[in-house]
């Protein structure tokens, strides 16, 4: 164990006491120029120099960095500039200076520095070391940007004469993501963070294994976090919510080449010192998302590169384990920055729209520590609400966690189902790649971890929501958070969720129980509504395939587009402000290719454009779902009856229908027992291929008579279509021994649908 300085207690109060005015909240807690913040909840008073430093060194950090990592964290004074009057870091000369300082010195670490500050909240005995990491470039697979901040919070006791650590926060992306974050760590295993690779999120690691991220205990470690798990949501009932580090716990993770002008970044003829192998490794990133027709499945894993510990003092020795000692300075010296400067860098997001998708930017800078309230209050970079809350039991400093706004979504992948015929449906299955999201009403995006999405602090109301992954089609909806007031309506599950009963936190989930399935673009086809089509006020759209059941629900507020994988067998449902329902029949061709696409082509480059399929007069009611009727009835006789052609009677795969190829009879419309010969079974087929057409053909009628106006004759025709369904029904027992077993499942699924559309067909109001 690393030995820490001494902590002079009384030197701590002393220097407390003659704060004096000093001790206003917002005032720097360290020495030299301070920069006003906004105010916090609770005032933070400064410290002394010499206590700061000594509590900064007690518990300075070891760092350790990915193998791939360019930038680590240095000193911004060396590039910074004077701009009427104004020091500035422009990240020009910041990002090239530092790799022609590489360059020039050989050393792959320039200036390696760690800044701290130190705030003590009033009347109370818990302080805040925070240490602050600036590199000079952020390449992520949601965001690039000039500069890039960092931190680390220790809240400590001081109480007693030996400082108590109570609470680790590592910063993690944007502030909508889930810190990591651990309550009451050992006093005696000073903090770890392994920096994730090109945007520096800072993961924790407090157990044995110390350059490996561990969510959960295993192997008789405890896990590097305390965060709570979402209990109400199935999906996440025992995992941990928090950013984490997702390339160390298995998952793909695609950068992307950040672009200027449309041109690399590294072509800027303002940037000389910086090349291609400046940024990210090629093996880890891509061009784009769309430039990929699949999910890539070759990006190498993470491993740890360089180790960093702080310098050896008299009172300390120099961390064994570190490659390079960092420079531990006051933040009090570089607060005379008033800005870090550069051009807007943005992520560009495909949002599924009608026609031609649209694209929204995600746009990221960064703002001075000095600025943000985190610096005077880091309290307020508490993000998970048990831990805030065992803070607010011990100090009355610290405020209950506030009521706030998650959204929550599982990404997975939707990928051909075995149990369903060729091309006739899909199943979801985990993705092993990791997405982002983007609000449309917040410009910062947020990447998954393990799959899962949480935005923290939503502004409640409706929002559009956006979710990309490299070599998928993306998707698209909008969602209703939290409380919207009286007479809103949505298609989203909305609950009040709590680890500890009662924090005041609303949940939403996204997509469909809080699943969203994304498809590989080179077996995507875009399905179109256009809700313009009809004089029917629409309010949402759904969609379900016979084996997955629904992947898509959300509201609908003019023409809106889904991508689907093409190997599925989808209804498509609109409702109107009057909730009436219509129905529609979407089988895409299997084997349809993209415009563009080169099916010989190894290089994994994605179809110039993606096939789709339009539902150009998207009507409600007794009609619309009458044709529905008709087409699935249709579409299944027509699978039947060619089943019974081709294999005669006989099935290869009728065994896992679950009906033995030797019973001895079958059960019959009248109640009648047959012997099930060869040709009794092709009979029972042939029979129930019938049965499916006299539904389609009283369905068509209903739909006939529905579009000219006979309201009480329609209603007939559909009487029938039920009493037919209910043949269909018998004849599928009858044929099932002799049915492929895909085909039989199918029907089976279909037979379901049916009915439910027929039942809503005869409640409609609207013809």
């Amino acid at each position: 164990m690393t030995d820490r300085p001494a902590f002079d207690r009384r030197a701590f109060l002393a220097a407390l006491g003659s704060a004096g005015l000093g001790s206003l909240a917002g005032c720097s807690a360290l020495s030299g120029d301070s920069t006003e913040t906004a105010s916090t909840a609770a005032p933070t008073a400064s410290v002394d120099a010499d206590v700061a430093r000594d509590l900064a060194a007690r518990f300075a950090p070891t760092l350790y960095f990915d193998a791939d990592e360019t930038w680590f964290p240095t000193d911004p004074r060396s590039y910074a500039s004077d701009r009427d009057g104004e020091t500035v870091v422009d990240g020009f000369d910041a990002f090239d200076g530092y790799h022609a300082t590489q360059e020039e010195t050989g050393e792959r670490a320039p200036e390696p520095t760690v800044f701290y500050n130190v705030v003590r909240y009033e009347d109370s005995s818990l302080t805040t070391v925070q240490y602050w990491f600036y590199s000079v470039f952020d390449q992520f697979t949601t965001n690039f940007h000039w500069h890039d901040w960092e931190v680390l919070h220790v809240f400590v006791d001081t109480a007693d004469d030996e400082p108590v650590p109570q609470l680790y926060v590592a910063s993690s992306h944007s502030r909508s993501v889930p810190n990591n974050e651990f309550l009451d760590p050992d006093p005696a295993r000073p903090p770890r963070v392994l920096s994730e690779l090109g945007s520096h999120s800072s993961a924790l690691s407090l157990n044995d294994r110390a350059d490996r991220f561990q969510r959960l205990p295993t192997g008789g470690t405890f896990a590097d976090i305390t965060n709570r798990a979402f209990d109400r949501i199935e999906d996440a009932a025992e995992i941990p919510i928090a950013y984490g580090l997702p390339r160390d716990e298995g998952a793909r993770l695609p950068y992307v080449v950040p672009e200027l002008d449309g041109a690399p970044v590294y072509e800027d003829e303002r940037l000389p010192s910086v090349t291609r192998d400046s940024l990210v490794s090629e093996a880890l990133t891509v061009r784009s998302f769309d430039a990929l027709s699949s999910p890539p499945t070759d990006l190498p894993a993470r491993s740890t590169g360089l180790v960093f510990g702080p310098e050896a003092t008299g009172e300390r020795d120099a961390d064994a384990d570190a490659d390079i000692e960092y420079a531990l300075v006051s933040a009090g010296e570089v607060e005379h920055i008033t800005e870090f400067t550069g051009p807007q860098l943005s992520f560009e997001f495909a949002v599924p729209t009608f026609a031609e998708d649209a694209i929204a930017s995600h746009l990221t800078t960064t703002s001075t520590p000095w600025s943000q309230s985190r610096y005077a209050d880091p309290a307020a970079d508490i993000t998970d609400p048990t831990h805030r809350s065992a803070l607010a039991e011990r100090y009355d400093v610290v405020d209950e966690p506030s009521a706030l706004n998650t959204l929550f979504v599982r990404v997975t992948e939707a990928v051909t189902d075995a149990d369903a015929p060729d091309g006739e449906g899909v199943t979801t299955r985990e993705s092993g790649v990791e997405s982002v999201l983007l609000l449309e009403s917040d410009p910062e995006a947020a990447p998954t971890f393990g799959g899962l999405g949480v935005l923290r602090d939503v502004p409640a109301g409706e929002h559009r929501l956006t979710v990309n992954g490299a070599g998928s089609a993306p998707h698209s909806e909008t969602v209703q958070v939290g409380d919207a007031g009286p007479g809103s309506e949505s298609a989203t599950e909305t609950e009040s969720s709590s680890t500890d009963g009662d924090d005041g936190e609303t949940l939403t989930t996204a997509g469909v129980g809080g699943e969203i399935p994304l498809v590989a673009r080179e077996s995507a086809t875009k399905v179109e509504v256009d809700a313009d089509g009809t004089d029917r006020d629409l309010t949402a759209l759904a969609l379900e395939d016979d084996f997955a059941g629904r992947l898509y629900d959300a509201p609908l507020s003019g023409p809106d587009a889904v991508y689907v994988h093409r190997g599925g067998a989808y209804t498509v449902e609109v409702r109107d402000s009057d909730d009436e329902v219509g129905a529609f029949r979407v089988n895409p061709d299997p084997n349809a290719s993209a415009a563009g696409d080169d099916s010989d082509s190894d290089s994994g480059s994605a179809p110039a454009s993606i096939p789709s399929v339009r539902i150009d007069d998207p009507r409600t009611g007794k009609a619309s779902l009458a044709t529905f009727l008709a087409d699935i009835a249709a579409e299944t006789a027509a699978a039947v009856a060619a089943a019974d052609e081709r294999d005669g009677g006989d099935s290869d795969d009728s065994d896992d229908s679950g009906t033995s190829g030797d019973s001895s009879g079958t059960a019959t419309s009248n109640g009648s027992t047959q012997t099930a010969t060869s040709d009794g079974q092709a009979n029972a087929v042939r029979g129930l291929a019938q049965a499916l057409e006299s539904v389609a053909e009283a369905a068509n009628r209903a739909a006939e008579r529905a579009e000219a106006g006979e309201r009480g004759r329609a209603d007939e025709s559909l009487d029938t279509v039920a009493s037919r369904l209910e043949r269909v029904a018998e004849r599928l027992a009858e044929a099932r021994g002799e049915l492929p077993g895909s085909l039989s499942r199918a029907t089976d699924r279909r037979l379901e649908q049916a009915r439910r559309r027929s039942e809503q067909a005869r409640a409609a109001d609207a013809l």
